[in-house]
């Protein structure tokens, strides 16, 4: 499994975590996940970078 594709897994794991903490009423949790989300988007958008560069 390529490095995109493990932080693609990633994003869906944590957006699914955010989802349930939310649906549970877990302020600080919801807020740490989306930080880690935007993280891993992040990474995800400069693996896209540096696979467009490798073309």
């Amino acid at each position: 499994m390529s490095r995109g594709n493990e932080l693609k897994e990633l994003a869906s794991d944590l957006s699914r975590a955010l989802e349930a903490a939310r649906r549970i009423g877990l302020p600080t949790t919801v807020y740490l996940l989306s930080m880690a989300l935007v993280e891993v988007r992040e990474a995800i958008d400069a693996a896209g970078d540096d696979d467009d560069g490798a073309a």
